[in-house]
């Protein structure tokens, strides 16, 4: 009876201690053998973490803060534009591979439609040919600095296209234009292209 008594304390006594060390103190824990862990964070970090009761969800409020939400309303987004200065005005261009960035150009409202592109080059899925696609993009780009140019992988090969143009005929000059400069396999494709009002 003694024995089973004395286990029973031991595990709760185990137990304990578990509960007791926080989840950085368990991780952080050396081990003979075994690699160490070294964790840097700040106060609110290690209460979100270690503290059970902890919810995370509420922000703390700083002074300025509390002085924005005590003034009327008709202030409030007077004192928003003080401490916000309006932004710069900055539109989404699509870069050459295929992602959005933002430039500071002038704001134009743009939609999809269906259109033409000029398909300068189709290569496979290799790093040379997106390196063949973007060197096409290239040498178009110092011929036509105002045209854009995209590179895209369409599964499975990369592909370079010129131009959004609303009528085939638009695309059929610029494809003329490209085969002049030494691309013969250049064609005119049908798409989705990005056109500004």
């Amino acid at each position: 009876m003694r024995r089973i008594t004395t286990i029973i304390i031991l595990c709760a006594g185990i137990v304990i201690n578990a509960s007791a060390q926080t989840y950085t103190e368990r991780v952080q824990k050396k081990i003979d053998g075994q690699g160490s862990v070294t964790i840097h964070q700040s106060e609110d970090i290690d209460r979100l973490v270690n503290d059970p009761n902890a919810t995370g969800t509420q922000p703390q409020k700083t002074a300025n803060d509390k002085k924005v939400t005590e003034q009327s309303p008709r202030n409030n987004s007077d004192a928003l534009t003080k401490n916000n200065p309006q932004p710069k005005n900055l539109t989404t261009q699509q870069t050459d591979s295929g992602t959005e960035e933002e430039s500071p150009l002038q704001p134009k409202a743009t939609h999809k439609i269906v259109g033409y592109r000029v398909q300068a080059f189709a290569g496979g899925n290799s790093r040379k040919d997106r390196q063949m696609a973007e060197q096409t993009r290239n040498n178009i780009k110092a011929h036509y600095p105002n045209v854009p140019v995209y590179v895209h992988f369409y599964s499975p090969r990369w592909i370079c296209r010129v131009g959004n143009y609303r009528s085939y005929e638009e695309a059929h000059q610029m494809m003329v234009n490209l085969q002049n400069l030494g691309y013969k396999q250049a064609s005119v494709v049908k798409g989705k292209i990005t056109a500004s009002y």
